[in-house]
């Protein structure tokens, strides 16, 4: 019995398709996967994560994006949409359309228990690929725990952990402070939210 072949797409296929497209799907290892919804908590810590950057980064020359703009991975052929990302000086474009950047210095995902595996490991493996990463930024919906992956000189990742909400998410290399109480606005934990005892 033959394997049925598995469709490969070029990353010019799979912008033709995505830019004609009327819902988001991201470009992984040649295939195409569509993004799946998210949760009231999910869109509420973007919006908070979105609107604390934004006030924070007014007046330099950085900018902040939130889901809708593409993020490209060069050397891995990535195509996908972070929850968030800063980009400071002028976006790098993969073409004319100004529509996928390929120079973030800071991304965020929300974590969503259907994509923490891969936002946690294969994602990560992607992101850290790219030249211009400074911050890799981990956010739960289940508890007010913010993890903070910050490129270090030596191309080695430091992970600090913060957590509860009087903590705050330093991000030196954007001279940027943002409370997780910032972040969590309107968000209601609950004890059994938590994934520790």
């Amino acid at each position: 019995m033959s394997a049925v072949p598995i469709p490969q797409f070029t990353p010019e296929e799979y912008l033709a398709l995505e830019r004609a497209a009327d819902h988001r799907s991201e470009l992984v290892n040649g295939e195409i996967y569509a993004m799946a919804g998210v949760s009231r908590e999910h869109s509420l810590i973007v919006t908070n994560l979105g609107s604390a950057l934004h006030t924070r980064l007014r007046g330099r020359p950085c900018e902040t994006h939130l889901t809708d703009l593409r993020l490209s991975v060069p050397d891995t052929h990535l195509y996908t949409y972070p929850d968030a990302l800063v980009i400071c000086d002028e976006p790098h474009f993969v073409d004319e359309q100004f529509d996928t950047v390929t120079n973030p210095i800071a991304l965020f995902e929300v974590l969503s228990p259907s994509t923490e595996a891969y936002d946690r490991g294969a994602k990560f493996a992607h992101y850290r690929r790219l030249p211009s990463l400074k911050y890799y930024i981990l956010l739960s919906q289940a508890e007010p725990l913010v993890e903070r992956y910050e490129r270090q000189e030596n191309n080695d990742w430091l992970l600090t952990e913060l957590r509860g909400l009087d903590a705050t998410l330093d991000l030196p290399a954007l001279q940027v402070s943002i409370p997780l109480s910032d972040l969590y606005e309107r968000i209601v934990f609950t004890e059994s939210d938590s994934s520790l005892p």
